[in-house]
C-alpha cells in the first residue's frame, strides 16, 4: 500500500473561573518520526503568547515543549496542527517462541540484555504490580504458548471482558478499579494491559496518539468530535515492538497516528502544568483527523 497522508488538529483549552497569574505548562503534541511515519507539516500554537517556550526530548525520544505565562489570564489555548504520511507498519517474522522465552530474555542482567527494555517490564506510578491483573491474564498465558498468540488472546480478551464507558472512570482511576467494574475508555484498557503483561514479566509501553474512525455510513465526517487514542506497544527480542489495541481488538496499521509513548499515561499526557490562580477550571478538547 502506498502511504496515507492525514491532517490532524488538537485542540485543546482550560476557562478559568478566576485569573491565573502563573502558568507552567508541558506540551506533548508533536507527532513522532518513525520508519513508517512521517511528520510533513507541525505547528502549535499558544494563546496567550508564552514569556517562555522550548522544546526537548524527553528519556522516550517524545518531544516536549515547555513553555510558561507570566501575565494573568483566564483561558489557555493550544492547538495542535500537523500532517503526517504513514506506511504500511513492517510485517513481523512467524512467531515460535514461547513467552517464556521473551520474558528470560528481556530480564536486561544478563550479558546483553537491553536495560531499556528491562525498565519496560517493572511496575510504574500509574501501572503498579497488580495480583488481579495476574489472575485475570492468566488463562492468556498457557506454558509454552507462542508470545505473539498469547499477547493477542490478551487483548482480545480485554475486548470482549471490559465495555467501553467514557463515565465510568477519571484519568486517576486504578487498574484495579477497571478490573472491578469492567468499564472504562482506551486509557484505561491500554494500563490494564500493560499491568497483566508486566505482571507476566513482559516489557510493553504505552501509546498514545490518534485513529481514524469512519462515519456511519451515508453520514459526513464531522470536524472536532474524533478523540486521542491510546493503545500498547509488547516487545520480544525476536520480533521487536508490536502494536496491540485492546479497545477494538485489533493491531495497529496505517489509520493510527503515533504521538508519544512511556511506561503509562503520565508520561504522554498532551498537556499538564501548574498553575497559581484560577478557581474552577472547564476544559475543551477537540480533535479531528482528516484524510488528505
Amino acid at each position: 500500500m502506498a502511504g496515507l497522508r492525514y491532517r490532524v488538529e488538537h485542540l485543546t483549552a482550560y476557562d478559568y473561573a478566576l485569573p491565573v497569574t502563573q502558568s507552567w505548562q508541558l506540551a506533548r503534541q508533536t507527532p513522532r518520526s518513525l520508519p513508517w511515519q512521517r511528520l510533513l507539516e507541525h505547528a502549535v500554537e499558544l494563546a496567550p503568547a508564552p514569556n517562555e517556550r522550548r522544546d526537548v526530548v524527553d528519556t522516550f525520544g517524545n518531544t516536549v515543549t515547555h513553555f510558561t505565562l507570566h501575565a494573568a489570564h483566564r483561558r489557555l489555548q493550544v492547538m495542535m496542527r500537523c500532517q503526517v504520511e504513514l506506511d504500511p507498519r513492517p510485517l513481523p517474522p512467524a512467531d515460535e517462541m514461547p513467552w517464556e522465552a521473551v520474558r528470560d530474555a528481556t530480564r536486561g542482567v544478563e550479558p546483553g540484555g537491553d536495560l531499556r527494555v528491562a525498565q519496560l517490564r517493572e511496575p510504574s506510578p500509574g501501572v503498579p504490580l497488580s495480583q488481579a491483573a495476574l489472575d485475570y491474564a492468566a488463562p492468556c498465558f498457557a506454558a509454552g504458548r507462542p508470545w505473539r498468540s498469547a499477547v493477542g488472546a490478551l487483548m482480545q480478551s480485554i475486548h470482549a471482558d471490559f465495555a467501553f464507558d467514557p463515565y465510568a472512570t477519571t484519568v486517576s482511576s486504578s487498574v484495579e478499579d477497571v478490573l472491578q467494574h469492567r468499564r472504562g475508555v482506551c486509557q484505561d484498557f491500554a494500563q490494564l494491559m500493560l499491568a497483566c503483561l508486566r505482571a507476566h514479566g513482559l516489557p510493553a509501553r504505552y501509546m498514545s496518539g490518534y485513529l481514524l474512525t469512519d462515519p456511519p455510513p451515508g453520514r459526513p465526517r464531522l470536524l472536532g468530535v474524533d478523540a486521542s487514542h491510546a493503545w500498547v506497544a509488547a516487545f520480544s527480542p525476536w520480533q521487536g515492538w508490536i502494536e496491540f489495541d485492546p479497545t477494538n481488538s485489533q493491531r495497529a496499521d496505517q489509520r493510527y497516528i503515533t504521538l508519544a509513548w512511556g511506561a503509562d499515561f503520565a508520561d504522554v499526557a498532551p498537556l499538564r502544568g501548574v498553575i497559581l490562580g484560577g478557581g474552577e477550571q472547564a476544559l475543551e478538547v477537540a480533535v479531528s483527523v482528516i484524510p488528505c
